[in-house]
């Protein structure tokens, strides 16, 4: 009787030894299906969280080529008037004025009053030439605005009219310029400014190509306004 229960005992330990250690293999093979079926839902996660790395030359500004700003750009208006040359004579047609002593480098622009019938050369914001000019009579008037001088020749022929324009400095593409030419009360030009013989000449040695001439018509400018 004591062997048959030691027997069975040792039966029934066998087969729950068996059992569990066929549980453990179908657990192991359990997990290792689950795992085999997660890798790729890992690598997917993995991909999604890598930088993505677009081509934004598409999508960045385009900055154009530096081109002259300066060109572009109005007059500063730190740029003011510091000297008014000083007239003592009569202010006629055929007068001029220029004194440029001692007066340091910079920016040169020129101003034209129509209604003054005057040009004034400043330098570094200093006067140092003015005269009595002629300009566009009713049929071509003189344009106002901010011209550029866009060419400079010294013994200039108008194409138009066939008239010498000596030192000859070009404001617009129809034919527009500061050019020498006698100056006398009641005369017209085409549009042009007509300035003394001598002031043209000074005025054509220290114009460059961009100096701006501003044409106005009753802008008067006194010392600290500033040449806008």
């Amino acid at each position: 009787m004591v062997e048959k229960i030691a027997y069975r005992m040792s039966a029934t330990v066998l087969l729950v030894a068996a059992l569990a250690i066929v549980a453990m293999l179908v657990m192991g093979l359990t997990r290792a299906d689950a795992g085999s079926s997660a890798a790729p839902k890992q690598e997917v996660a993995m991909a999604s969280a890598d930088p993505v790395v677009q081509d934004t030359s598409a999508i960045e500004p385009v900055v154009a080529n530096p081109v002259d700003i300066a060109d572009k750009l109005p007059l500063s208006d730190k740029f003011v008037v510091k000297r008014i040359l000083q007239i003592d004579e009569p202010f006629v047609h055929g007068y001029y004025k220029w004194d440029d002593e001692g007066v340091p480098e910079g920016e040169l622009v020129v101003t034209v009053d129509l209604k003054a019938e005057s040009i004034s050369v400043f330098r570094a914001g200093y006067e140092i030439g003015a005269a009595v000019i002629t300009f566009g009579d009713s049929q071509k008037p003189t344009p106002t605005g901010v011209f550029p001088i866009t060419q400079k020749s010294k013994d200039h022929v108008s194409n138009i009219y066939g008239s010498p324009m000596p030192y000859m400095l070009r404001l617009t593409n129809d034919g527009v310029a500061i050019h020498a030419s006698d100056v006398k009360w009641g005369w017209g030009t085409r549009g042009c400014i007509g300035v003394p013989l001598e002031f043209a000449r000074r005025l054509f040695e220290q114009a460059k190509l961009g100096d701006r001439v501003i044409v106005t018509n009753g802008k008067m400018i006194s010392i600290g306004d500033a040449i806008l």
